[in-house]
């Protein structure tokens, strides 16, 4: 056993209690999308979340040789995050490989819990997105009490994002936006319940809000400076903020502990970093969306922002100049 030097703080917190909070949060998400998708997206959940377990408990005992870990809930929270980042009519052997992918190769790979450099849901997503883009950008458009699995009749749209992109700009209802009457990824059609599972990730403590609040700052800021010199073929910021997958990755993947900086000031600066690139690819890029390659590109900055923005010592004086 490895005892890190003194002083030591005990709480109530753990890794299984963190996970759960964070899958608390995500059920006002998960509550609108069964509205809107019904059966498939339930199917589709159960699916990711199933294979992410099997997989993990293999990787544990046969390759690692200990225990299984599925009692902390981290694959269970990596396969509704990965189900959420996915269009609910996607075929079942894609959400059984982009699990494969986020669990085998964004997680344990690298050791397991804590170890992984990357957020293992954005990395099963990136892979599927490259890999399969023609599924994953096919958009079932949302139907109120929508029961059925089978999506082969169901009318599909592209998402607001892809209309941006095409130049294709028009002024949407604010209230489909906020409610959750749009097409997309299962988690990023409603606004009003990621806001519900963000204040309670606060309330908590399970997250603090400097990552949050930075990215979409930014996000805001630079896109409304854009907005503002060319107001032709850009939409307002607000509907960048409130499209897409912005929400959910700033408030349930971005603050990944494991992938994010461990000082609130490299938390501000990872989250600027986050919504300066996920801007830069949604106006410019290839891609109508840009946020969870951003996070992706800015989880690979954390150690070295780690390593440049330290806290203060326990313990030491800061010499203030001139004294």
């Amino acid at each position: 056993m490895i005892v890190s030097p003194s002083p030591h703080i005990h709480n109530n917190d753990s890794v299984r209690r963190d996970m759960l909070n964070v899958l608390i949060a995500l059920l006002p998400a998960y509550i609108i999308t069964l509205f809107y998708f019904g059966s498939g997206a339930v199917y589709l959940t159960a699916l990711s979340i199933c294979t992410c377990m099997l997989c993990e408990h293999l990787i544990q005992k046969f390759v690692f040789k200990k225990p299984s870990q599925l009692g902390n809930l981290s694959a269970i929270v990596t396969g509704a995050l990965l189900a959420l980042n996915l269009p609910s009519n996607l075929d079942w052997w894609i959400v059984i490989i982009g699990a494969i992918v986020a669990i085998g190769i964004g997680k344990m790979t690298f050791g397991g819990l804590g170890q992984n450099p990357f957020n293992p849901a954005l990395v099963g997503r990136v892979f599927l997105l490259v890999s399969f883009p023609a599924q994953m950008t096919t958009w079932p458009k949302p139907s109120p009490m929508h029961f059925e699995i089978d999506y082969t009749d169901v009318e599909t749209g592209a998402t607001y994002l892809t209309q941006m992109k095409e130049g294709l700009v028009s002024n949407p209802d604010y209230a489909d936006l906020f409610i959750g009457s749009i097409g997309g990824s299962m988690g990023e059609i409603s606004a009003i319940a990621l806001l519900i599972g963000f204040i309670y990730l606060i309330c908590t403590k399970t997250i603090t809000w400097h990552i949050p609040v930075s990215i979409v700052t930014t996000v805001f800021v630079f896109t409304g400076i854009v907005f503002l010199v060319a107001p032709e073929g850009h939409a307002d910021p607000l509907i960048h903020i409130m499209t897409g997958g912005l929400l959910l990755g700033s408030v349930f993947m971005a603050t990944d502990y494991a992938t994010s900086p461990m000082t609130h000031k490299g938390q501000l600066i990872y989250g600027v970093g986050i919504g300066i690139i996920t801007s830069v690819i949604r106006l410019w890029g290839a891609y109508p969306e840009g946020v969870s390659f951003a996070i992706l590109i800015m989880n690979a900055a954390t150690p070295l922002i780690n390593h440049y923005v330290k806290p203060t010592r326990f313990g030491e004086t800061v010499k203030k100049e001139g004294k």
